[in-house]
């Protein structure tokens, strides 16, 4: 659309002012189709047939706004035609209009109001749109010295010449009439059509499971190959430092070990992005700590470990999240202080269970007690389940403890 164009002008250049004018004129066709049994309403002629028309479909759209599903229709409807711009998932989530059949009374109220006020309001730009480009054409007939006898319109007996400067004023009056009737119209659909308070709740709800689904993620992909990633760092510079070839075999087939893990992890997140989520039993649990414990052997670290209770039967969440943070606290201690003694211990009592790794501080430590996304992500996982975890100095040790509740998920 030219920019230099005046303001008033500048709709009439906008594709949404059209697909809006089709809009109504659309819905003047069930008055039309109507018309046909009240034969009496083709025979009367001029401007009387399209008060039938606004009149005689009005039961049957009440009825019509009964059955839910033609809310949705209405609304799909407004949404592609009265709506401006793209109609992506968030174009249509923005435009204020819901796509959802009638779930209450309340709705199919506001759906009846709806389509009562596009007949009545399409009706109206239909009779506009056939007849003032008549009267327009009847006025340049004048201009050129010919008498009109147009049916439904005054009568020109005598023509002048300047019944020309009256030919344009109609076609501007209905420019201007349909720009205004399709705002109003989309303005009346979202107050008509919009969500109900219901809706607006589960949309909230949805998106905000949307959010926390997506940091979950976020969580998982910085778990799983932040781990692997450190791994696989401290073994290629052991076996180069070591120099010796049945170390470094061995670091080689750590690395393709844990890379291998990496790809399985970053496989499961990317099923999760494209909205093929796997299921939560394909997760690692703490069933399978053994691999990690390994993991961090195959890193040069001194792994001491006791594992009590029955670890295999704990709720999947529970084992789930466990598994992750013992995850990153063992990467926690291969980043921060290398391959050095750790010992770790998993208890899983009737109410509860326990997790707590422990490493001696480095000499220079890597950063402040707490610090870092993965030892908030250890709390963070701790605080959904319901319990608590504790990261910082001890004795001088470092210390990652967590205790997750186990009744109320039994």
């Amino acid at each position: 659309m030219p920019s230099s164009l005046p303001a008033v002008l500048r709709p009439l250049f906008r594709a949404v002012t059209y697909t809006r004018w089709l809009h109504l004129l659309i819905a003047s066709v069930a008055g039309i189709l109507t018309g046909f049994f009240h034969y009496e309403t083709y025979r009367t002629g001029g401007w009387m047939p399209w008060l039938w028309f606004a009149v005689l479909p009005a039961p049957l759209l009440v009825l019509a706004a009964l059955i839910p599903v033609v809310r949705r229709v209405e609304g799909l409807q407004a949404q592609l035609l009265l709506t401006p711009g793209p109609h992506g998932r968030t174009a249509r989530a923005a435009s204020g209009i819901a796509t959802t059949p009638s779930g209450s009374w309340r709705e199919r109220g506001r759906t009846a109001l709806w389509l009562l006020l596009r007949l009545e309001v399409g009706v109206a730009l239909s009779a506009l749109t056939v007849q003032l480009p008549m009267l327009a054409g009847a006025f340049t007939m004048a201009a050129a010295g010919h008498r009109t006898h147009l049916r439904g319109l005054p009568a020109i007996e005598v023509p002048h010449w300047w019944y020309g400067l009256l030919a344009p004023l109609p076609l501007v009056l209905l420019s201007a009439v349909a720009v205004g009737a399709g705002a109003l119209t989309a303005g009346a659909a979202r107050l008509l059509l919009g969500p109900s308070a219901a809706e607006r709740l589960a949309e909230l709800e949805a998106r905000t499971e949307r959010m926390l689904e997506h940091n979950r993620l976020a969580q998982e992909l910085h778990d799983a190959i932040g781990h692997a990633l450190t791994v696989t760092v401290v073994q290629a510079g052991a076996a180069r430092a070591a120099g010796s070839p049945e170390f470094t075999e061995r670091a080689l087939a750590a690395i393709e070990d844990t890379g291998r893990q990496a790809l399985t992890d970053l496989e499961r997140a990317l099923r999760l992005l494209r909205e093929d989520a796997p299921r939560p039993a394909d997760r690692p649990t703490l069933a399978d700590a053994e691999r990690l414990l390994e993991s961090a052997r195959a890193a040069g670290s001194t792994v001491r470990a006791e594992l009590s209770g029955p670890l295999e039967t704990l709720p999947g969440p529970v084992s789930r999240e466990g598994y992750r943070m013992v995850q990153e606290a063992l990467t926690n201690v291969l980043r921060h202080a290398g391959p050095v003694p750790v010992s770790v211990r998993m208890a899983a009592g009737a109410d509860a269970l326990e997790l707590e790794v422990r490493n001696p501080l480095p000499a220079a430590p890597a950063g402040p007690a707490g610090g870092g996304r993965g030892l908030r992500g250890i709390r963070e996982r701790a605080t959904l389940l319901g319990g608590d975890a504790e990261t910082g100095p001890d004795g001088g040790e470092w210390r990652v403890r967590a205790r997750l509740p186990l009744r109320q998920l039994r």
